[in-house]
């Protein structure tokens, strides 16, 4: 994706005052003039933004967020961007008591959701910002475990499998160690919809992904699910488990190829909601919106997600400029 840059209109309106009052210059005087006071405009003609943008939201988004901040802070330094991770059912709260500008998921906005915005009045845009690959590991000395059905992953995680030799006859018959997020995450809600046809998530439940993260490492017979970004900063110490579909014959390891084609099975979309009017009245989040959809690519792919095809972004940012 192309660099952007917003350039205003004062410098240029200065410069045409300027040339009508030097009307009887030569011809071409006046096209040297026109080149200098072009190269004038390009080099100090920037627009200023100042103000708050507030947003919260999906741990699992957070870090593509993060890396977007960084650098929008650097050509922004009059706009503060602050980011809460409440996960995306504390981030559509937020959202929904009008908290904040926009709301990080890693799901789709629900029914009842969308009903209390409706209720409060708030209209939303969605944009897709990148793909993730929900991946399952165990801890790395585990040496039997190499793929999962999902009818493996159900009886782990609705409690029907109390130890490994439960999951499937040639396993160990040692007690299973499983973890999970807390109900406050998309995570949670995509595992139990994709998983357990919606059901309860019987596990040991945190609402600090590292946490997770951190407990199967410590576990010889542990087993989580996080988001890909998770275990690509931690994939030394963790063993990812291939995933068999519930139409497929074999398991399928989650790479940036089969997040992106869609093969992987527990592959999902990553969103961001912005509230319709912070883009119409609020200068800073227009502008932060835009540098997000421009470099959502290359940010996604730095922390560890799969970017969209190029087509998705653009029809992201029409849909931005449709708004605005």
């Amino acid at each position: 994706m192309k660099k952007w840059q917003l350039v205003g209109s004062t410098t240029v309106l200065g410069t045409a005052l300027f040339l009508g009052a030097c009307g009887g210059a030569a011809q071409n005087d006046k096209s040297e003039d026109k080149s200098a006071d072009n190269s004038d405009t390009k080099s100090t003609d920037t627009k200023k933004v100042s103000g708050e943008v507030n947003g919260d939201g999906s741990t699992t988004v957070a870090p593509i967020i993060e890396k977007i901040n960084e650098e929008f802070n650097a050509e922004y330094p009059d706009v503060t961007v602050s980011v809460g991770t409440s996960g995306t059912g504390g981030g559509f709260e937020k959202f929904i008591a009008g908290e904040t500008d926009f709301s990080n998921a890693s799901r789709d906005i629900k029914d009842e959701e969308k009903d209390a915005l409706k209720k409060e009045k708030i209209d939303y845009t969605e944009f897709k910002v990148a793909t993730d690959g929900l991946t399952v590991a165990v801890n790395k000395d585990n040496d039997f475990v190499e793929y999962l059905t999902f009818d493996e992953l159900a009886k782990i995680y609705n409690g029907e499998a109390k130890t490994w030799k439960d999951v499937r006859s040639d396993f160990p018959d040692e007690e299973i160690k499983a973890f999970s997020p807390d109900q406050s995450h998309g995570t949670y809600d995509f595992f139990s919809e994709e998983v357990l046809d919606k059901g309860e998530i019987k596990a040991e439940k945190n609402a600090d992904t590292n946490v997770i993260v951190s407990s199967v490492k410590d576990n010889k017979n542990g087993i989580g699910f996080f988001g890909y970004n998770f275990y690509q900063e931690n994939k030394d110490d963790l063993k990812a488990v291939k995933i068999q579909g519930k139409d497929e014959k074999e398991g399928v390891e989650a790479t940036e190829e089969t997040v992106k084609d869609g093969s992987y099975p527990l592959s999902r979309p990553l969103f961001i909601y912005a509230k319709n009017d912070s883009l119409k009245n609020n200068e800073a989040f227009k502008e932060f919106m835009k540098f997000t959809l421009e470099k959502a690519p290359e940010a996604s792919k730095a922390s560890g997600y799969v970017p969209l095809e190029d087509a998705d972004y653009e029809e992201d940012m029409k849909k931005l400029e449709e708004v605005k």
